[in-house]
């Protein structure tokens, strides 16, 4: 039996026993894993994955799911039994949300190409304005085609998918830290239909909208709280 958490996916990958298999690790190392590892499937959205001959390959996410990757272990090999009196002991919440429900969509922050740069600074004060692909080409001065590639190029997605991420992050702040309505915060991101947003929201981040907000919000109540 083999088990790792967050970062020990590094390892694991090196030694080549993740070769065709499913694996996980903490998200903000997932894209550079799938790069040096192209033969394991990369799955930064699930917290704990069964891997290997007779599952014999166990790991866990981010750092703090830790408990998840040891409930496993114990189950595995005490029942099922103790590793949910383990859990009920320890005050583990075993109802955990996907790790990409914590993760930054922005995290790899601005281009090397200084004109694809400049467009990135301009969506992030420009998020919410209409035809903001059409702003960047002229932005940027490029025919458009030769924009949207060097934009792909620079930035790993497309014009239209960064600003959708970009959106998405303002809008996880603003349920957050907020009381407006999910309709409102659609509006202020830039999105005039409700339902389209909604649907974006999920697919990206795993969460619904008054999900991601009855989890986060109430954390971010708490932490201030306690403060």
């Amino acid at each position: 039996m083999v088990a790792s958490s967050c970062s020990g996916a590094v390892l694991l990958a090196q030694t080549g026993l993740l070769d065709e298999e499913e694996a996980t690790s903490h998200w903000a190392y997932c894209d550079v894993l799938a790069r040096r590892h192209p033969r394991t499937r990369w799955h930064p959205e699930r917290g704990l994955v069964h891997a290997g001959r007779d599952g014999r390959i166990l790991m866990s996410g981010s750092g703090v799911a830790w408990h998840m990757l040891a409930l496993a272990l114990i189950s595995r090999f005490a029942g099922p039994e103790a590793a949910l009196q383990v859990a009920r002991i320890n005050l583990i919440d075993v109802n955990e949300a996907s790790p990409l429900a914590y993760a930054s969509l922005t995290r790899r922050g601005y281009a090397p190409d200084p004109v694809i740069a400049r467009c990135q600074q301009w969506v992030a004060e420009h998020y919410a304005s209409e035809v903001p692909v059409a702003r960047m080409v002229e932005l940027s001065g490029l025919p458009e085609r030769t924009f949207k590639r060097r934009f792909a190029q620079a930035t790993g997605m497309s014009p239209l998918d960064y600003v959708h991420v970009v959106r998405l992050e303002e809008a996880k702040q603003l349920l957050e830290s907020g009381e407006l309505p999910v309709e409102a915060v659609a509006e202020a991101v830039g999105y005039q239909d409700k339902s389209f947003f909604g649907r974006l929201f999920r697919r990206k981040v795993t969460l619904t909208p008054a999900q991601y907000r009855r989890r986060f919000a109430r954390l971010g109540q708490r932490l201030k709280a306690s403060t």
